[in-house]
């Protein structure tokens, strides 16, 4: 007979004996099969739920979580009805709750010296039989612990604090009597015979728990997910300091050493942060530093606002430092080509080379400096005095992490939030995932952590009070979930949207037309044909008001739809969000806002401000949006705005724009129908109504007059016409029931007020 995944699962389970042996499933695999058992034919008897419950326990006295419902559960059953390895985790459940008291507790601050007065000793005698009397041995009674080595260190710990407890009562007697001279000897001795049972308590508490508390840089690092070529380097790494540190001691000499300073690459959440505290604990496990301690810091915190200052503070953070490490995370923003006087982030480097070369802090601390991979080596090679400092041995480079190893962040993110994730909303949150990691800029392990977060709230934010339903009702993220979050806000689709635009009928062709040949294309490479390269860079021309952005963020839905874009959103940029005081940082600007957008479409609106002449900073912007044009051919659109003559001027003075900008979209001013359907329209939304004069007022004014702004004149007529009409049922306290009436007047004011306004 074929075993079931059920039977097999149970099989697993029942061979496992005891808490010496990892069990079976983790703590995820453990809710899961809890949570299936709805949809399993054959039910989870009690007996098997005891051992899925007893390796939730295992896994969270790991994780350290305090008392939960998991135990109250497993002592509901008597002794006799728990397997072995249930009764030994109560047990140890008992034992470190008792542990954890016994630990906390400061001993040396109740030692009695002979010299101390009589009312410091009854002080501490009162304050140590308090904090004794409070502590908690384990009754066998409770849980009837088979007997082990711990069993009988937690029997003489007991019989250790009664014997103290008399031992204190008779001291604080004879204190309160005023007897004085008797000997303290024997108290202080029953201190020292507790320290020494709790020290070997914690020898033989189990191993899984002991490890957790002993873990070493190395061990810490080989749990970290993924990051397999940074592991193999750090381990040799490691092995390098070792190795040199014993030459040393035998006598040996190294002249060229290679030092502690590392530079640590990578994208947002590859865990650079992570990798200089590991760094700074093995240099102080190995003895290299004298302490571990990372003292972290930016640019902000570095650079002062007046000469001298910065100076100042970047040796105070030196000073602090000494001993361990100072970290620097995006170094790079403290090189700042052609910077101006009142800049001083070249003042903080020259300070940091000064000090590592000095006779007071050479060697005395290690600089870990991070940040993104090709603004790091910019920096770098731009300042030879730092370079020198990191030989090329000592650089590391965090790789992203894949779809896979961001699943499994994910899922340790929700289980410390006491959270799992079921397997259906394992594979749609995969799909989030994937959505989000636009390009090599993602930010990875972070991003991740915030969808986790996203999903916890909106669960948080949708479930009953009191809490209603079993415990796995409140720790289950199931696929509804996930696909709320996921699911667009709009039921409409962008095509139907484009449809109820008013007017633009020639751009709603051209975007229809468009979408259907990028439609055509995807399914030509499913099949394996060959496909015409999409060229949807665009520029879209005509007045304010005339739809542009509104058409944009439709376009950029809809290229979504075809499967061509991942994310479909629309990120808007000026001049000012692209350009920024000096050479080198316009660069990198242009390109956090191209990061931004990538998945999506970014819109730069009124692009030929950019265009300034050869010594304006714009055309470093210019020249940064063509090369990542390039870079990210498949992963964004880029469309250029603004008015006709002077975008038409605009992409003819720039070769490289030229070339890649083939599609012209010309918005054309709204006639006075497609001017007076959307005030209607807009006064509907709102359920105003207009009064027929008023309508009658409009249409001759559309036909008699030219109007600035378009479809954002409409907006501000109405809004201004809205203002009027309260003001005017105030002040002629009118009838309430005129609330929704626009009156001629009401119009006729609101235009002459914003007439020629755009």
């Amino acid at each position: 007979m074929v075993q079931s995944e059920w039977e097999r699962s149970r099989e697993k389970l029942h061979q496992w004996q005891s808490i010496e042996e990892e069990p079976p499933f983790t703590e995820i695999e453990a809710l899961r099969l809890l949570d299936d058992n709805e949809n399993r034919n054959e039910k989870i008897s009690s007996f098997d739920q005891v051992y899925l419950y007893s390796v939730l326990i295992y896994h969270r006295i790991k994780r350290e979580v305090s008392e939960d419902f998991f135990v109250q559960y497993l002592t509901s059953f008597t002794r006799e009805e728990l397997p072995d390895v249930a009764r030994q985790l109560l047990s140890i459940k008992k034992y470190l709750s008792f542990y954890t008291d016994l630990e906390e507790l400061d001993f040396n601050q109740y030692y009695i010296r002979e010299t101390d007065f009589d009312p410091v000793k009854l002080k501490k005698a009162k304050a140590f039989l308090h904090e004794i009397d409070e502590l908690q041995p384990v009754t066998t009674t409770e849980v009837k612990p088979p007997e082990t080595q711990l069993t009988k260190v937690h029997d003489e710990l007991v019989h250790v604090i009664d014997q103290t407890k008399k031992i204190l009562n008779e001291v604080i007697y004879l204190l309160e009597q005023r007897r004085s001279g008797h000997d303290m000897a024997i108290y202080n001795e029953m201190i020292d015979k507790l320290k020494s049972l709790i020290l070997m308590f914690h020898e033989y508490l189990p191993t899984f728990i002991k490890e957790e508390h002993k873990k070493d840089p190395i061990e810490q690092l080989d749990e970290m997910i993924g990051l397999l070529d940074v592991k193999q380097f750090i381990h040799q790494y490691y092995h390098y300091l070792k190795y040199q540190k014993k030459r040393k001691e035998k006598g040996f000499q190294m002249i060229d050493e290679q030092g502690l300073n590392m530079v640590i690459t990578g994208n947002p959440g590859t865990g650079k942060t992570t990798i200089a505290r590991l760094l700074a604990d093995i240099y102080y496990q190995l003895g290299l530093l004298e302490t571990n301690e990372v003292i972290e810091v930016n640019r902000s915190q570095l650079v002062g606002s007046f000469m001298g200052q910065t100076e100042e503070n970047t040796l105070n953070y030196i000073k602090n430092a000494v001993g361990g490490v100072l970290f620097i995370d995006e170094a790079y923003n403290l090189k700042r080509e052609d910077q101006t006087g009142n800049d001083y982030g070249q003042a903080v480097i020259d300070t940091i080379v000064s000090a590592m070369t000095s006779q007071e802090y050479q060697g005395k601390f290690a600089l870990v400096i991070a940040g993104y991979p090709e603004e790091m080596r910019h920096f770098l090679w731009s300042n030879q005095g730092l370079r020198s400092r990191f030989p090329d041995s000592n650089f590391i480079e965090l790789p992203n992490f894949n779809e896979e190893e961001l699943m499994i962040i994910a899922e340790e993110a929700a289980l410390r939030n006491d959270y799992y994730f079921t397997s259906e909303a394992r594979r749609r949150f995969m799909s989030l995932i994937e959505k989000a990691r636009v390009d090599d800029s993602f930010g990875n392990a972070r991003t991740v952590n915030d969808l986790v977060l996203k999903v916890i709230f909106h669960i948080g934010a949708s479930k009953s009070i009191p809490m209603q339903g079993d415990w796995l009702d409140h720790m289950r993220i199931s696929l509804e979930d996930i696909e709320k979050l996921d699911e667009p806000n709009d039921d409409k689709n962008p095509n139907e949207r484009l449809d109820e635009l008013i007017g633009l009928s020639e751009i709603k062709e051209e975007v229809k037309k468009l979408s259907a040949f990028v439609t055509m294309q995807q399914e030509r490479k499913v099949r394996g044909l060959p496909s015409i390269p999409v060229q949807l860079h665009s520029v879209f021309s005509g007045n304010p008001g005339t739809g542009k952005t509104t058409v944009a963020k439709i376009f950029a839905q809809i290229l979504k739809e075809c499967g061509l874009l991942k994310r479909g959103h629309l990120v808007i940029a000026s001049r000012s969000d692209l350009v920024a005081g000096y050479v080198g940082q316009t660069a990198i600007k242009t390109r956090n806002k191209i990061r931004e957008a990538l998945g999506g479409v970014l819109f730069i609106d009124e692009a030929y401000a950019l265009n300034r002449g050869q010594k304006d900073f714009g055309k470093e912007a210019i020249d940064t949006i063509v090369d990542e044009m390039t870079k990210h051919n498949e992963n964004l659109v880029i469309i250029l705005a603004g008015y006709k003559a002077e975008m038409e001027e605009f992409i003819a003075s720039n070769p490289g724009l030229e070339s890649r900008f083939k599609k012209y979209f010309h918005f054309q001013d709204y006639t006075a129908e497609e001017l007076l359907e959307m005030t209607n329209f807009y006064v509907e939304s709102y359920k105003y109504e207009l009064e027929e004069e008023a309508l009658n007022y409009l249409k001759k004014q559309y036909d008699e007059h030219s109007v600035t702004g378009n479809g954002r004149f409409v907006v501000n007529l109405i809004n201004e016409a809205a203002q009027y009409q309260a003001f005017r049922i105030q002040m002629e306290k009118t009838k309430i029931d005129e609330i929704t009436n626009l009156t001629k007047k009401d119009i006729e004011l609101a235009w002459k007020s914003i007439r020629g306004k755009k």
